[in-house]
């Protein structure tokens, strides 16, 4: 099962070094402890950056001005496309 709590915490520790705002998934790059391969684990649930940007693609709402509103949106999207 995942711990959404979990997954949003990791989401927004990775995001949250970014130059806010944003807008678009290349500026959130540099901020990501490990690049692209950055991955995100919580239960069953495990996607990298890469792999998180290329589901969601069109789902964001570019620009955002903080990582919390990115982060909802994200976990949004997860919801809506079955991952969580």
């Amino acid at each position: 099962m995942v711990d959404e709590t979990d997954l949003r915490e990791q989401l927004t520790d990775a995001f949250d070094g970014a130059e806010y705002p944003v807008s678009s998934p290349m500026e959130l790059v540099p901020a990501l402890p490990a690049g692209p391969g950055t991955t995100f684990e919580s239960g069953e649930f495990s996607m990298t950056a890469m792999e998180l940007n290329a589901e969601l693609s069109g789902g964001e709402d570019f620009p955002y001005e903080t990582a919390d509103e990115l982060v909802d949106d994200v976990i949004a999207e997860l919801k809506s496309n079955g991952h969580l």
